[in-house]
């Protein structure tokens, strides 16, 4: 374990570098350009930008509040934010895009985008779950870097 968050940070970067390797061993190559372009060069590059952001070398104290309502404004962002995600389950996307239907369309013909819009059909409906879950899951590790990096003060006695 790296005491020193950007180290710690960059290490991710070696760690997905070598699950990118992985999938270059299972010959799934765009798989690896993905781990490689969207995680370790995106997702890491957030993270130490709210790493630097943050001025690690900095104490802070926590018992004060920079804004005496941020708390409450986060919770009902919070649950507004679950009520959308949760009617949009309950609705479906199947009512908008019925599943199956249009596959076979776009690939007949001379559409050089067919790939692409097969791709895009199957995570927006098939896996919407999966792909809304991985940003929320993206969102918390984002938040948890914020506060694992915060550092406390010493009490003032």
């Amino acid at each position: 374990m790296r005491s020193n968050p950007v180290h710690a940070a960059l290490s991710l970067v070696l760690t997905l570098f070598g699950v990118a390797v992985m999938f270059v061993a299972q010959h799934a190559e765009f798989l690896a350009a993905v781990q490689v372009i969207v995680y370790a060069g995106a997702i890491v590059v957030l993270f130490l930008f709210v790493i630097m952001l943050l001025g690690v070398d900095r104490a802070e104290d926590l018992r004060t509040e920079p804004l005496a309502a941020q708390r409450w404004i986060a919770g009902l962002v919070g649950v507004a934010m679950l009520g959308l995600l949760v009617t949009a389950i309950l609705t479906g996307v199947d009512a908008v895009y019925p599943r199956g239907e249009g596959i076979a369309s776009v690939v007949a013909g001379d559409n050089p985008d067919a790939n692409i819009d097969q791709l895009a059909h199957i995570i927006f409906s098939d896996y919407v779950v999966a792909f809304e879950l991985t940003s929320v899951l993206l969102l918390v590790a984002v938040v948890g870097t914020v506060l694992l990096a915060r550092k406390r003060k010493a009490a003032k006695s």
